[in-house]
């Protein structure tokens, strides 16, 4: 397939059914060095690129920014690698010197790198969230499985002992059936002011026309855009939703073994076309699993604010909330799992109650209990590194990211109909209200 026929993924090629697939590890002969390209490498970039080229086994061939001074700045940390600020022209040109790619650009550009790379064959570590686009998601997942690739998504506290705990908890019956999931973020990514007018000059070390990538073109403002406040805006990033959502959705998400949903509705400002609304609360519904009930209802709640009070929230001990969590509500009681570095509490008839962790891991299979973040950071990129050489599994594959990442993006849309309840259907990968399909993939751009 052609890149062009293959970026420009439509809502047809979208309803291919989701089908939940094996973790991958690679197929190919055993390397033992595994030769890494990077696009993307300031911001979070470069806390990819540190975390990755940690591993005794990698090395890094290519840095690839739009930016100079990131660029600049990487290249000094490994002097031996090529540079670029085109990845197109990075991956044609160097293909047969590269082994994996990591991909740590703004939203938008996720897809476009991502398709790109695994068309060459190449195992992918995408950031979170993995698309822009539902479209962009589900075709990612599609070229992953048919090509058998290594792949995982950015999302790091999957790999850290206090989420995989979470997961044993509730998938052990610890509070029963589930029936509702309570998650909270009041981290800002909107922007409720006006569209800006005019234009500023483009700093010299920025390629603006590469930064857009595939998005709509537009002049250049500053400090709208790079290299802060792209998350706040519709045509690059995906609020924080996007942002925390896919970090506080993930655990639940994973332990209770859920699906895309099946209504969304989103409670904020009416959309602007420019920015995200600065507070979303958005309501879930999903079919059940073997953890919950008949269906499960989920509410996010973001922004500054976040969470409202609820009784469902209420702690014991007068305790205050963490400022970032979930809380998931069964037959038996409550599971409290803030966000992040800190243990699952159990709370029965309004009371903590003591979790024997032995009794849920008594083969200490989940590993070193104490929370050490710089021990444990670079464990997810170290596991997709491991996979790529044929030693491990990855635990975020695209064939999971694309779901987690659908059901966030989906709770996106329903924010262009504030207080509107929408259907979904998994098997078309279409709304049940024709309006809404419209924002499920985009026009790319040529650039």
């Amino acid at each position: 397939m052609k890149k062009r026929d293959f970026l420009k993924t439509s809502v047809a090629l979208a309803s291919a059914t989701i089908i939940p697939s094996p973790l991958l590890i690679s197929t190919s002969p055993k390397k033992t060095t595994l030769r890494t390209a990077h696009i993307g490498v300031g911001g979070m970039g470069a806390s990819d690129l540190e975390s990755i080229s940690s591993h005794k086994s990698v090395q890094v061939v290519a840095l690839c920014d739009v930016d100079k001074n990131n660029l600049d700045d990487a290249h000094k940390k490994f002097p031996d690698a090529q540079v670029f600020k085109d990845y197109r022209i990075m991956l044609k040109e160097i293909s047969e010197s590269i082994d994996a790619v990591v991909v740590s650009t703004p939203d938008h550009s996720h897809a476009p790198a991502s398709i790109l790379a695994m068309e060459m064959d190449k195992p992918v570590y995408c950031q979170k969230p993995l698309t822009h686009f539902v479209s962009e998601a589900r075709a990612m997942k599609k070229i992953a499985e048919e090509k058998k690739i290594v792949t995982q998504m950015g999302i790091q506290v999957h790999s850290f002992y206090d989420y995989k705990l979470a997961t044993v908890l509730i998938q052990a019956g610890i509070i029963g059936k589930v029936h509702k999931v309570r998650a909270w973020s009041p981290k800002n990514w909107g922007y409720d002011g006006p569209e800006p007018k005019g234009k500023d000059d483009i700093p010299k070390n920025l390629d603006w026309n590469l930064w857009l990538g595939t998005s709509p073109d537009r002049p250049y403002k500053d400090k709208y855009y790079h290299p802060s406040n792209w998350r706040k805006l519709v045509d690059y990033g995906c609020g924080t939703l996007g942002d925390m959502g896919v970090h506080i959705f993930d655990t639940p998400y994973n332990a209770l073994a859920l699906e895309v949903p099946l209504t969304i509705k989103n409670k904020c400002r009416k959309p602007n076309g420019y920015g995200f609304p600065v507070n979303n609360s958005v309501e879930y519904t999903f079919p059940g699993t073997p953890y919950t009930a008949n269906t499960l209802t989920w509410i996010w709640s973001d922004g500054p604010g976040a969470p409202a009070s609820n009784k469902e929230l209420k702690l014991p001990k007068r305790d205050k909330l963490p400022l970032q969590g979930a809380m998931f509500i069964g037959e038996k009681g409550r599971l409290l799992l803030p966000h992040f570095m800190e243990r699952p509490r159990l709370i029965i008839d309004n009371e903590y109650k003591e979790i024997d962790i032995k009794k849920y891991d008594p083969n200490d299979l989940l590993g070193n209990t104490e929370n050490d973040y710089e021990r444990d950071a670079p464990k997810h990129y170290h596991q997709f590194v491991d996979a790529c050489l044929g030693k491990d599994k990855v635990s975020a594959p695209f064939s999971y990211s694309s779901r987690l990442t659908e059901t966030i993006l989906l709770g996106v849309i329903a924010g262009r109909f504030p207080n509107k309840t929408l259907h979904w259907n998994n098997e078309k990968a279409k709304f049940q209200e024709e309006e809404a399909n419209q924002y499920l993939s985009g026009n790319y751009r040529d650039f």
